[in-house]
């Protein structure tokens, strides 16, 4: 199929999400995933997702941003974005609608709401992980997921199949670079054993000989990864990783058409307080071999981060939220590597039935060993 000329796309400046119309028919194009190329669902017609170039026309890459300099000029260093949000009066998620919409219900808990749409200007996505995974390959998963739950009721499987429907929802991520240098104070145990007792009590016992220790260790951390949102249920959310961070693209509107885009609520700062308590564990296990011995204690602990660099960044998720029995229900797919994640409601019959059916073959096994 022919291609119209591709002309790469300049960065620089604030700009509203853009719209991308079929050149043969005026449809709106959205994006084919696990491609690049946006395509018209009406007559096929597809536009090449051109690079993304500097004012002096080179080829860009995704970049880290300095923290520090973020933090104290934010608006002066990091590339902003002015977009139309709405935020959802049930689960507080914050997104921005397909144009032209009126009504809809939230991609994030299923909840009807009017949009009342304004202005907010917030830090541009350095990248986008795009999507993999088709519509089609996604509802395949979400049908087998549905159908291999046997204590899910009878009715919510119908209604999921025939009623809920996939929505390519984008969120915001977070992802930080730094180095660290922490000065701990601790006690290393060593384990040696006596022998105690006589006659029959005599036995050995595992006893520690503890010794004051101090040291400085380092750690250099790369794309540690926090969500930039709360929208998401925080266990199945963080279930999906891993993401293949090394898919990530230039940011380009091009990518989230025919998708909706969630904006963070959980800005860069907070969002680097989240990533050190990620690191922490990271941190105290270095400590440990430090440390040495069979058993260690840290008792002060102190880290300083030097280096620090930050990406914002747009991960790809196929999400159904439905509501049964007046409570929301998500199923997540992670549109890069498949990994499902989901919530459903338990048929208390069900359960009962499949207790009792149970107890009764307990019951004839008993009743056949009485008999032999």
């Amino acid at each position: 199929m022919s291609q119209p000329p591709v002309q790469p796309i300049r960065v620089g400046g604030k700009s509203a999400l853009a719209q991308f119309s079929c050149e043969k028919c005026g449809a709106k194009l959205e994006y084919a995933p696990g491609t690049k190329v946006l395509r018209c669902r009406y007559c096929t017609h597809e536009n090449v997702i051109p690079d993304v170039v500097d004012e002096a026309g080179a080829e860009l890459t995704v970049r880290e941003n300095d923290f520090a300099e973020a933090l104290t000029k934010l608006a002066g260093v990091a590339p902003m974005l002015t977009v139309g949000q709405i935020e959802c009066g049930a689960c507080k998620a914050v997104f921005t609608p397909a144009p032209n919409t009126t009504a809809t219900s939230c991609p994030f808990c299923g909840a009807n709401i009017v949009l009342t749409q304004h202005s907010a200007t917030i830090i541009k996505p350095n990248a986008v992980l795009p999507f993999k995974l088709a519509r089609e390959q996604a509802t395949e998963l979400y049908r087998h997921w549905v159908s291999s739950r046997w204590f899910a009721p009878t009715k919510l499987k119908t209604r999921a199949l025939l009623d809920a429907t996939l929505r390519g929802i984008y969120i915001p991520a977070w992802t930080y670079d730094t180095a660290t240098t922490s000065r701990y104070r601790g006690e290393r145990g060593d384990a040696y054993y006596v022998t105690v007792g006589s006659g029959n009590n005599r036995r050995t016992e595992r006893r520690i000989r503890w010794s004051s220790t101090s040291g400085v260790v380092s750690n250099i951390f790369d794309d540690v990864l926090v969500l930039g949102s709360q929208s998401l249920p925080v266990e199945k959310a963080k279930a999906l990783e891993p993401w293949d961070l090394h898919g990530l693209t230039p940011y380009e509107d091009s990518y989230l058409a025919g998708f909706t885009a969630e904006s963070y609520t959980i800005g860069l700062a907070d969002g680097f307080e989240a990533a050190k308590g990620i690191m922490d564990g990271i941190i105290r296990a270095t400590v440990r071999r430090d440390i040495g011995g069979d058993e260690q204690q840290i008792s002060s602990l102190n880290t300083s981060y030097a280096d620090i660099t930050f990406k914002h960044i747009l991960l790809p998720i196929w999400l159904s939220a439905y509501r049964f029995h007046e409570k929301t229900y998500r199923f997540l797919v992670n549109a890069r590597t498949g990994e499902v994640q989901g919530e459903r409601p338990y048929s208390w019959i069900k359960i009962t039935l499949a207790v009792l059916a149970a107890l009764a073959i307990i019951s004839i096994i008993a009743l056949v060993a009485s008999n032999k």
